[in-house]
């Protein structure tokens, strides 16, 4: 009998998840330690993060918004987000303490906006139900954002460059499945409650997920004593010329990602709208195909970590990327549950490589000293062009209907992957030294 032999390599495979697999065994105890506490800081915030990217909109859907009102929230939220991006920047740059403006920031206050949530149909009445929860909706995104610079640059700390493809790989492994469970899971309890109840309690399970994810977030070991940069160094509007010169490669890639990113909201904030409006799902149905593009990714997780380890993460970007727009033109012919569900299983596979790679590529992609400018420039890039792109599907959905919403992303989806071919290159690795607490 060979069971026990695969019970072992079972459990021992189980055991290294936490820190990118076998690779993660071979790195300093301290470093295995931050890797477990960021691994689980991952699943509790999928877990929170699926609740909340998958219903808010039919949450507040459910409160009275029209569908223009859902477009311009994802507008709002995504130019806020740019001010807090650079804000946040700053911030790192100036005062340090990476760790604690994470937690402070998008750990605590924007967790508590989803708390806030919960009690919006209960404090308030009328036609301003909908405004304020879109306001602490706007104020949850605008916490997190405050907080990316410094949480790139606690990352860039703490994973070794050598082996982020596997850990990434491992770690969003276990995020996909977390994310699974609590949207299916989601999906089930709003259906079994009238009004909003369901979505407030499922809301409010989001909210205790998150403190989960502070909690472990904030156990990671980071440097103690973190040098401050000069105000003349610190980022600001004068010095962004300055930044960007000498560094082709990062302004490719950060221009590329404001076009694929401008080609992914102008349908992207109106699919489950269509889903319940258009072809009558329930909120169950609305999660289980959800479920199934993040069933998919998993299956290809660790494959396309260890492919971008590698290979580098360019090239199988690329790959994706021609991939991608053939997404919105199977959508033009989805009816029945069971398309959306085929359809999400083909996007859940490409998706994974194309999260993962890019996420990589961009941590290479930036100057090791440089992080919280570097990654908040970037972000400041993408988040302007979701607004944009946001505002543009708000008004085509009004005035043409979704169809025309989707022919439109899946052509500046392909004009953006020749963009990318064509500018960005594949950055020369270099080792980043994890400096021991």
């Amino acid at each position: 009998m060979r069971i026990p032999f695969y019970a072992r390599k079972i459990s021992r495979w189980t055991a290294d998840l936490p820190v990118g697999g076998a690779w993660g065994r071979t790195a300093q105890e301290y470093i295995q330690q931050n890797l477990r506490w960021l691994w689980f800081d991952g699943l509790y915030a999928a877990a929170s993060d699926n609740i909340i990217i998958n219903f808010i909109s039919l949450y507040i859907l459910s409160l009275g918004a029209s569908e223009f009102q859902i477009g311009l929230m994802s507008s709002i939220s995504s130019f806020f987000a740019a001010l807090m991006l650079f804000l946040g920047a700053v911030l790192a740059d100036r005062i340090g303490h990476h760790k604690e403006i994470v937690v402070i920031s998008g750990g605590s206050l924007g967790r508590l906006c989803i708390l806030m949530l919960v009690f919006v149909p209960i404090l308030f009445h009328g036609a301003s139900v909908v405004w304020i929860a879109i306001a602490f909706s706007v104020l949850r995104d605008a916490f997190g954002n405050l907080s990316y610079p410094a949480w790139m640059s606690v990352l860039n700390e703490t994973i070794p460059l050598e082996g982020r493809g596997r850990y990434f790989g491992s770690r969003n492994f276990v995020m996909g499945i977390a994310g699974m469970i609590t949207t299916l899971a989601a999906g089930k309890i709003i259906t079994l409650f009238v009004h909003q109840m369901g979505y407030q309690i499922v809301i409010a399970a989001a909210f205790v997920l998150g403190l989960a994810s502070t909690y472990n977030f904030f156990s990671i070991k980071t440097q103690p004593t973190i040098k401050k940069l000069g105000r003349g160094a610190s980022l600001s509007l004068k010095t962004i010329p300055g930044l960007l010169k000498g560094h082709p490669q990062f302004v490719a890639l950060m221009l590329t990602a404001g076009v694929w990113n401008f080609a992914i909201n102008i349908s992207g904030p109106f699919f489950s709208v269509y889903m319940v409006q258009d072809l009558h799902f329930s909120a169950s149905v609305v999660g289980l195909t959800n479920v199934a593009t993040a069933l998919s990714g998993l299956l290809v997780l660790n494959e396309v970590g260890s492919l971008s380890d590698r290979l580098g993460p360019r090239k199988l970007q690329i790959f994706s990327m021609i991939l991608i727009p053939l997404l919105p033109v199977m959508w033009i012919f989805a009816r029945e549950p069971w398309h959306i569900i085929l359809i999400n299983i083909f996007g859940g596979t490409i998706w994974a490589a194309f999260n993962l790679t890019s996420f990589n590529l961009l941590l290479n992609s930036i100057p090791k000293d440089k992080v919280p400018g570097y990654s908040a420039l970037y972000q400041i890039m993408v988040t302007l062009s979701l607004a944009m792109g946001a505002m543009l599907g708000s008004a085509l959905i009004t005035r043409f209907g979704f169809y025309v919403l989707l022919s439109a992303s899946a052509v500046v989806r392909v004009i953006a992957t020749i963009l990318f071919a064509r500018l960005v290159k594949e950055p020369t690795k270099e080792l980043v030294d994890v400096v021991s607490p």
